[in-house]
């Protein structure tokens, strides 16, 4: 292995554990950061040809990449959500309402946007220049064609107001901001199916799992340590230790996607962004995790022979959404886990196993001291058990997001650190 390769991977490794340990502490003390009252963020103008955060606006540090243009005869059309915010300017030269027409991710930030534009500017409002464009006339695999990138100024077109209008949308939560032209400011989102943090990767408060003593437990009743059948990363079944609830939500109610497959009664309940395993003779375990909302009739998913705990491929017949309540993500030691019966991931928002896997590494080492002894022979009167059941996200998810796009390299390293040649 390259020695600048390892050197980067081994500080890496070593952040994020550093990360874990500090986050950590926080969290057992009282109040907000060790109670410290926050200050009011002073905001800095972008500057020209800046764009936040610093990587290329299709990685995973950013929006993410393209996922297919939008037509008005395209089944994703029904994607798309006017914005008829009274606050906002929409300029819609073609006289078509294409500039009224985004992802409602896209729309909730600029709507959010055009309130700290008020604020900012009193009488001042935003301006939307361009927005979903059915015309082609953005370059190939524009985010634009998916309603997914907007392209503003200010009402009174005062470019002097520019950099602080970038600012503003950064703070208002664009995962792509760029300074692009003095002409106007470029912002994008990350696509739909691919936001943790808003539609989540669980399972509802229905769903059950399989325990190694054989009885099946709802996913909400877990309690770190149960062992629940899950796969290694050959496919094969195996009984996995429950870590922690990447999230856990017992109030809130959501669209799920429901799995239906071949097996008599057998049905996966999940959100879109969350990963599901179907069968695929080129992977090296003949399997591919996919996003839920990919997954189509036809395909093949893994189900459980009639709580044996053995895995067999069987047929999706159909798909559909229902709304359910409760929303709940658990994390077991090898990073899969069956749920009402079909094989799933415990990782979303990243369409690679591995990848999410590595990433919560720390998490799995955590747990590996914690359920052992023998650190009680060293320090017999310190416990290391810190609480990884607490409702919402999780904290370390939460780290993620923030810190993984320092983590990219565009030329040569893929998403958390790993190599492109490796």
């Amino acid at each position: 292995m390259d020695l600048v390769l390892l050197l980067r991977r081994l500080a890496l490794v070593s952040s994020v554990c550093l990360l874990l340990g500090a986050a950590a502490t926080r969290a057992c003390g009282p109040g907000r950061g060790y109670g410290k009252r926050r200050h009011p963020k002073r905001l800095t103008p972008l500057a020209y040809k800046q764009f936040i955060p610093n990587v290329a606006e299709k990685t995973l540090g950013a929006s993410g990449k393209y996922e297919g243009k939008i037509t008005r005869n395209s089944e994703r059309f029904k994607e798309l959500a006017p914005n008829y915010n009274p606050d906002i300017i929409f300029k819609d030269e073609e006289n078509t309402g294409a500039d009224r027409l985004m992802t409602q991710r896209c729309k909730d930030k600029l709507n959010s946007l055009a309130i700290s534009v008020m604020n900012q500017w009193p009488g001042v409002k935003l301006r939307v220049t361009e927005a979903w464009d059915e015309d082609g006339n953005h370059f190939e695999e524009s985010l634009h064609y998916e309603g997914r990138a907007v392209d503003i100024t200010t009402s009174d077109r005062d470019k002097s107001k520019y950099g602080m209008l970038s600012r503003l949308a950064v703070e208002a939560g664009f995962d792509w901001v760029y300074y692009e032209s003095k002409a106007h400011i470029h912002c994008s989102v990350k696509a739909e199916n691919s936001v943790a943090v808003k539609s989540g990767g669980c399972f509802p408060a229905s769903a059950s799992v399989l325990l190694a003593d054989g009885s099946r437990k709802r996913v909400e009743d877990l309690k770190v340590g149960d062992r629940v059948l899950a796969a290694d990363e050959d496919g094969n079944a195996v009984y996995s230790d429950f870590i922690a609830f990447l999230d856990r939500d017992a109030s809130v109610r959501r669209t799920f996607l429901v799995l239906e497959t071949s097996e008599p009664g057998v049905a996966l309940m999940l959100t879109p962004a969350h990963l599901v395993f179907v069968r695929d003779d080129s992977a090296a375990s003949g399997m591919l995790a996919k996003f839920a909302s990919s997954v189509r009739p036809g395909q093949e998913v893994f189900v459980s022979e009639g709580g044996r705990g053995r895995l067999r491929a069987a047929l999706v017949e159909r798909v559909r959404t229902v709304e359910d309540g409760g929303s709940y993500a658990p994390l077991t030691a090898h990073g899969t886990v069956v749920v009402d019966g079909v094989l799933a991931s415990c990782y979303a928002a990243v369409e690679e196993q591995r990848w999410a896997h590595w990433a919560f590494a720390p998490l799995r080492m955590r747990h590996a001291v914690t359920a052992s002894t023998w650190w009680r022979w060293i320090v017999p009167d310190v416990s290391l058990n810190v609480t990884l059941e607490q409702d919402g996200v999780h904290w370390y998810p939460r780290m993620l997001l923030h810190v993984g796009p320092w983590l990219l390299d565009r030329d040569s390293f893929h998403p958390l650190g790993i190599s492109s040649t490796s």
